[in-house]
This record gives C-alpha cells, sequence and structure tokens, in this order.
C-alpha cells in the first residue's frame, strides 16, 4: 500500500489526464510522504507506477519505455545526476504524418528521438553495450511528443517522474535501420515546422550516445525487477531543444542514416486548454 499522499498525487494527475485540465504541481504531496528510508524520487516512482498499474487493469498494454533528462543542462536545471523514465503504452503511439488531435496532449511539445527496437530480453543486472546492440533489432527516427499535467510546465524532478516521465504520444518513422549501419553518438539531427528549421543538435547530445541512455534503463529496469523485453520500444532522449506545438503545426524530423518522421497536428484546439 502507498500512503494517502501518493494516492493524492496520482488521482490528481489522472483526473488532469482525464478532464483535459492541467492540475498543479504535486511535490509537495510527494515530498510530504517522504522518510528517511524512502526518498522523493522513489516516491515519485511509486506514484507513476501506481497509475501504470491502474492504466493496465483498464485494458492498456504496455510498448515499451521513454528515457527522460537526458541532456546534460536540463539535469542541471534539474538539480540532478541522471535520467529519468516513463511508460510507453500502444495507444500512445500515431502513424508517421497521421494528423494528430491537439488536443490529446495537455500543453504539448515535441522532441526528435532514436527509438531503438527488440528483438532479445535485456534480462541482466549490469548491462554492457555490447549487450543492448545485440539485444536490438533496428533502430527508427523518432518524434516524441511531451505533455505535461501539471498547469504551466511548473516541474521539478518528482513532479516529472510522477507525472511518467511528462510522457504524451510518440511517432515512429516506418524505414528499420540495422544499428551496424548507424554512427549514433555522431548522426546529425534537424526538425523542420512547415519547412523553418526549429530545433538541431545529434546523436552525442543523448547522454554521450543513445546507447549509454539504453544501457541506463535497461539497468534501472532489470534492477526493479521488471526487465526489457523483446519487442520493447525505447525512446532514448531528446537530440535537440523540445519545441513548443500550436495547433496546425507539422514537424518534420531529418536524423542521419536513418530517415525523416512526421508529426503533423490538426488546427483545433479544445476550448479551456493551457
Amino acid at each position: 500500500m502507498i500512503s494517502k499522499e501518493l494516492i493524492g498525487a496520482a488521482d490528481q494527475l489522472r483526473l488532469a489526464a482525464q478532464t483535459r485540465q492541467p492540475c498543479p504541481p504535486v511535490r509537495d504531496l510527494i515530498a510530504r510522504a517522504a522518510t528517511a528510508d524512502s526518498s522523493p524520487v522513489d516516491l515519485a516512482y511509486a506514484v507513476q507506477q501506481h497509475n501504470t498499474a491502474l492504466a493496465i487493469q483498464s485494458g492498456r498494454r504496455l510498448a515499451g519505455r521513454k528515457i527522460g533528462l537526458t541532456s546534460r543542462q536540463v539535469q542541471q536545471q534539474l538539480g540532478v545526476d541522471q535520467p529519468d523514465f516513463g511508460m510507453l503504452f500502444a495507444d500512445m503511439a500515431r502513424l508517421d504524418g497521421e494528423d494528430i488531435a491537439y488536443d490529446d496532449v495537455l500543453q504539448p511539445k515535441v522532441e526528435a528521438e532514436i527509438a531503438l527496437v527488440l528483438d532479445k530480453d535485456l534480462p541482466h543486472a549490469a548491462n554492457t553495450v555490447a549487450d543492448v546492440i545485440r539485444a536490438t533489432a533496428f533502430a527508427l527516427p523518432a518524434i516524441e511528443i511531451v505533455g505535461s499535467r501539471i498547469a504551466n510546465w511548473d516541474i521539478r524532478l518528482a513532479d516529472t517522474i510522477a507525472d511518467n516521465a511528462s510522457s504524451g504520444l510518440f511517432v515512429l518513422g516506418t524505414r528499420p535501420t540495422a544499428l551496424s549501419a548507424l554512427d549514433l553518438a555522431g548522426c546529425g539531427m534537424s526538425m523542420e515546422r512547415k519547412g523553418e528549421p526549429v530545433s538541431v543538435g545529434a546523436g552525442a547530445a543523448c547522454l554521450g550516445n543513445p546507447l549509454n541512455a539504453a544501457v541506463w534503463l535497461a539497468n534501472i529496469m532489470a534492477n526493479a525487477g521488471a526487465a526489457l523485453k523483446a519487442g520493447d520500444i525505447i525512446l532514448t532522449g531528446a537530440l535537440g531543444p523540445m519545441v513548443p506545438v500550436l495547433p496546425g503545426d507539422v514537424f518534420t524530423a531529418h536524423i542521419e542514416g536513418l530517415g525523416q518522421v512526421t508529426a503533423a497536428f490538426d488546427e483545433n484546439c479544445a476550448q479551456g486548454e493551457s
């Protein structure tokens, strides 16, 4: 059983998602539940796990994980020294170029990423880069549509972890590429909004190499008793700055060696959305 404060935080986040109305930060609720044996980070993951369990009970299917806070600059802003993770559900996936309802995600922003798709389990408590390479079937270009149930993106580390690492939706490209054909650290990324550049970066922006992020995640999940499995999708983290989304925006991310992927948003904005 988790404490009433943590259940309150989980309920607050679920209600925000259901009503499409952002809520106040949950970090104070989480801090009030902290003890000498449980840090705010641990408790924030307990909130995330609680809502994940409820989502699975309702029929949603886990499709993988997302890694956040892979940028050293963002880590410094939040006062942390490692990434975080959240759950990817199958109903969060959108097709390449498909028209996305703007109000499907609260306060949406987009970032370009490299997705890895596994064809082997990663059960080890301490994985190597070679383990991850051997377990990866292929890579795809991806656009993650991040969102926050917290009003005005007023978040700290506990808020974003509890809020499923500020996850929203994701779009995968459709041309799989073997890792042997890629330089994941050196590949350049550019993202355009209706043809105008809005974000640039490279694989090295993601913990030095997206494979490093994947190793971190594989170790964390195995030690938590929820090892990554064959078929899982891993969104390895942003290659460049996040970009806010407006109704009618069309974003295309080009990643060297992987091709491109497009996220297109309809022109309607739900009434009352922040």
